[in-house]
């Protein structure tokens, strides 16, 4: 046994030396030919373009099945409801993101009547993000100041649920709202399944016609906006 023992050691050690040895040579190449590495990163970015691309266009085919979904929900809340061209946002309060892009967002509703703003309640943060979307689902029961949560909660940081339930509270909803919802969960799960179809990937993305972005990129937000006012005109 005991020189079994000295055998097994030594072939560890032996594979230790191998890996030691090779590892050096890869490092030595490397370091003589950095342009492999610049060539690897390129590789990774081009696959990764690839995807996001494909990505999108999975989104985008996957549009017109579920237009009414994402337009025409009754139990989301909805700025300017009379409004000729229709945004849609998935969010979660969580986000820094998302947080961001808020202020932008309530100005968007503010200065264009004519735009119709859904919101999703998209929680992909954890149990504190759905307890904010379920704070949120209450107050719009309720007829509460859906906006004015909105805003102070984009607006405060360290989140907890007592927070959240002061907050909602403050805006409209209501005690008994405030506590568990099969209809609300039921409303969440939903809007996960719109997300994950449509395959968006993270928060804040805004649906506007057959254009979908990303990410807090406001600009392109108004530049599909104004495609669809002037597609509408025309």
């Amino acid at each position: 046994m005991a020189v079994l023992g000295v055998l097994a050691l030594g072939a560890c050690d032996r594979t230790s030396a191998q890996d030691d040895a090779f590892g050096a040579r890869v490092r030595a190449y490397l370091l003589s030919h950095p342009e492999v590495i610049q060539e690897a990163v390129d590789k990774l970015q081009e696959k990764a373009d690839a995807d996001a691309a494909a990505a999108e266009d999975k989104a985008r085919r996957a549009l017109p099945g579920l237009r009414a979904a994402l337009e025409r929900d009754p139990r989301d809340f909805v700025a300017n409801p009379n409004g000729k061209v229709t945004v849609t946002e998935f969010y979660d309060y969580r986000c820094a993101h998302c947080i961001n892009a808020a202020p932008k967002v309530l100005a968007l509703i503010a200065d264009n009547p004519d735009l119709r703003f859904v919101f999703k309640e998209s929680p992909i943060f954890g149990p504190t993000s759905e307890h904010a979307a379920h704070a949120a689902i209450a107050i719009r029961k309720s007829g509460g100041d859906y906006l004015g949560y909105y805003k102070t909660m984009m607006s405060t940081r360290a989140l907890d649920d007592a927070t959240i339930d002061r907050l909602a509270l403050a805006n409209g909803a209501t005690h008994a709202d405030l506590g568990p919802s099969p209809a609300a969960d039921k409303q969440i799960a939903d809007v996960a399944s719109l997300f994950t179809k449509l395959d968006l990937g993270g928060t804040p993305a805004f649906i506007v016609g057959n254009n979908i972005i990303f990410g807090e990129d406001m600009e392109a937000l108004a530049a599909a906006i104004a495609k669809v006012r002037n597609a509408s005109r025309g």
